[in-house]
């Protein structure tokens, strides 16, 4: 019987944020399983939306032995501290020894993100993989999923036999990725062959709002990826976007194709590099202030649906902490009536509000415990929660959320915070409907997301304006004070200058 190890780390760093993220982000993270050792791995994440529950599907499907590992993920934020790093990645090479111990493995599968850095590993992906590899030797296979936000490198690409990336974002399709990852996987196994490799990197990057699926030009680019990997004899073209906020040299866009021939991969890869490079005008969306999204969300709020505002800098998912206080500010400024903001990531205030019970009137410092930056308000407690409820939405349905300690308040006449005890990013209906919101039913809905959101809000909206307020995921991110990004990259789209 075929025997294949399953196991994962996943973790996007912004190495500018704030908070860095350390082990106890890794045992209790919001919205998805907290860390997973290889008794419980398989049972807790096979009803997940998770790559590994595609990939545990398939090979289940296919009558393949599980030899599970380690499994982790914490929520975007700084670099993972070298202890967090080293005790995951220790785990997780341990469980992968003790499975050759019990048994001969045919093949590894893991379940990465792509863009992790921690502390004395740049290119954390890249060392994982090739830990992996020592220990397992130069002729297994192993197939590796990603997030598309994955800063594909060299070392990803040689030390692993095949990468496959998500095709959306908002990323809908995380399942299939594992699962194709696994396909490839099995057949490599099978036909006792590997394909052959391409990796190209692209020499701009373009913003998170740019990199939506969902609407031109992404969505072109991705279609013709489809049509280049129709192409006779290519395994996988796997398209990265690139997570632009990792200060080192591997940063950026990129495409790694695999196919039966070099010749094969490499005339898959070049097509799509050269479409892409053909779009990039088009990469360069626009957002605006907060204090314009507001009014225009108020003009509009007869229409029918919600107005969803993104407030993309401070986007969880990004990096950041879930609690800057920009436009909760702007809407009780400009008596914003029927508004909703969620998650506001503020343990001390859901404390409190805890501790007055519901209908009690509090008067708390709201948010800015990254920043310094809270707004003072006296707020009604409408209801409490413990925080834990079950994803629905179309990126993360059936995934566990945690929140810990959770209330629903109201700052203003008209304006209604959801407060949490852990970070979140807004990307499913349900951070509302745990704690009796139906978004649906408000004016205006403003979510901590960049893109995410789309894939469960855009459906319901009548508008949907992205904005900007003080926050560490800057929708331009050229404005960072990058010191190790490779010589001649562009960092912004159409423009010409270069670093280095």
């Amino acid at each position: 019987m075929t025997r294949i190890a399953i196991g994962g780390f996943q973790h996007e760093s912004h190495s500018f944020a704030p908070l860095p993220t350390g082990w106890p982000e890794f045992i209790k993270p919001g919205g998805f399983p907290p860390l997973q050792k290889p008794a419980t791995m398989v049972e807790t994440m096979r009803p997940t939306s998770c790559p590994a529950a595609g990939a545990i599907a398939v090979a289940e499907q296919e009558g393949v032995e599980i030899a599970p590992l380690t499994w982790a993920f914490a929520n975007p934020a700084g670099p993972v501290t070298a202890e967090a790093f080293e005790r995951i990645t220790a785990l997780l090479v341990a469980a992968l020894s003790d499975s050759l111990e019990t048994g001969p493995l045919d093949g590894v599968y893991l379940d990465l993100h792509g863009a992790m850095v921690a502390v004395g590993f740049n290119d954390a992906e890249g060392e994982v993989l090739r830990r992996v590899r020592a220990v397992v030797g130069p002729d297994m296979p192993i197939a590796t999923s990603l997030d598309p936000h994955a800063n594909k490198t060299a070392a990803m690409v040689m030390h692993s036999d095949v990468l496959v990336p998500y095709r959306t974002y908002p990323h809908v399709d995380m399942k299939p990725a594992g699962a194709q990852a696994m396909r490839l996987l099995l057949r490599m196994v099978r036909e006792g062959r590997r394909p052959m490799k391409a990796f190209r990197e692209l020499d701009f990057w373009t913003p998170l709002p740019g990199q939506c699926t969902m609407v031109a030009p992404m969505a072109d680019v991705m279609v013709e990826r489809a049509r280049l990997s129709q192409a006779d004899g290519v395994w996988e073209l796997g398209f990265c976007f690139g997570f632009p906020y990792a200060d080192f040299p591997g940063c950026g866009m990129a495409i790694a194709s695999y196919a039966d021939t070099p010749e094969q991969a490499a005339a898959a890869a070049d097509g799509l590099v050269a479409f892409i490079a053909a779009k990039e005008p088009e990469f360069a969306l626009g957002v605006v202030t907060a204090a314009e999204g507001v009014t225009r969300a108020m003009a509009a709020r007869g229409a029918r649906g919600p107005v969803v505002l993104a407030d993309t800098q401070d986007n969880p998912g990004g990096g950041g902490h879930g609690d800057t206080t920009g436009l909760l500010a702007e809407l009780i400024r400009q008596d914003a009536q029927g508004a909703v903001l969620a998650p506001m990531n503020d343990a001390e205030a859901a404390a409190a509000c805890h501790a007055a019970g519901e209908g009690a009137t509090v008067t708390l410092d709201l948010g800015g415990k990254s920043d310094g930056a809270p707004v003072r308000v006296t707020a009604l407690v409408e209801r409490l929660s413990d925080g834990r409820f079950t994803l629905t939405g179309p990126m993360g349905k059936g995934n566990p959320a945690d929140l810990g300690p959770s209330a629903l308040i109201r700052v203003a006449p008209g304006v209604r915070v959801v407060v949490v005890s852990r970070k979140m990013q807004a990307h499913d209906q349900a951070l509302f409907r745990f704690i009796g919101v139906e978004p649906a039913e408000q004016k205006i809905v403003a979510v901590k997301s960049s893109v995410h959101f789309r894939a469960d809000f855009q459906p319901i909206a009548s508008e949907v304006i992205v904005v900007t307020a003080p926050g560490p995921v800057v929708a331009d991110p050229a404005v960072l004070p990058f010191t190790n990004l490779r010589p001649g990259l562009r960092l912004r789209p159409g423009d010409n200058r270069r670093t280095g």
